[in-house]
């Protein structure tokens, strides 16, 4: 059977790429990655890319902060298509994806978040769960939509907050948590096992 194909866009040290570059190579996995994008030529995830041997771009996305310009989406997708890419996985990409490529991938694309949405959304998530006094957060995969995340949750992984927790010491626990839920989150859809119904996310049973 074809492995589902999948693109990552990261912008930093990528280590949620680098859990998914790990769960693509171990054996009968469903899934390999055909394609590493990047809008920062510093990546530490183009040294994963390497390391795997995935095909990394680093594409220039505008000069507005978290936005990414309307060339920039046409040439992400323009790659996409050509590496016959079936799901999109945002990993730390600090820019809000839209326009065409979204359209395009309606559904097909996930991303990772470091809280319980729909609480603390946006950036430094664990901060605000620990500034708004929570005693559990975790991380959340979800399906991408036009909003900041705001769309249909896939996997969601608990962990507790402590009274002596710092943002720090909580995103690390945090990003543990974050490691195993993404690949897990990859495998259901390569398997076919994710069914969205309104905005709910059901999976099936294997």
């Amino acid at each position: 059977m074809e492995r589902t194909h999948v693109a990552v866009l990261a912008s930093g040290r990528g280590s949620n790429f680098e859990a998914l570059a790990r769960a693509c190579a171990g054996r009968g996995f469903p899934a390999r990655i055909v394609l590493l994008v990047t809008d920062n030529p510093e990546a530490g995830a183009l040294k994963i890319a390497r390391a795997h041997r995935i095909d990394a771009v680093v594409v220039d996305c505008g000069h507005r902060p978290g936005s990414m310009s309307r060339g920039s989406s046409d040439e992400i997708l323009r790659m996409c298509r050509d590496r016959g890419v079936d799901l999109i996985c945002l990993a730390g990409f600090m820019r809000i994806v839209g326009g065409c490529l979204l359209e395009e991938f309606a559904g097909r694309m996930m991303n990772i978040h470091p809280a319980l949405l729909p609480s603390f959304r946006g950036l430094h998530a664990q901060l605000q769960a620990i500034e708004y006094g929570v005693k559990v957060s975790g991380c959340t995969v979800h399906l991408v939509d036009p909003g900041v995340d705001t769309g249909p949750i896939v996997i969601q992984r608990a962990v507790p907050v402590l009274q002596d927790d710092t943002e720090d010491s909580l995103s690390e626990r945090i990003l543990a948590e974050e490691h195993a839920a993404y690949p897990e989150a990859v495998r259901l859809f390569a398997e076919g096992r994710i069914r969205l119904e309104g905005r709910k996310v059901l999976i099936k049973d294997a």
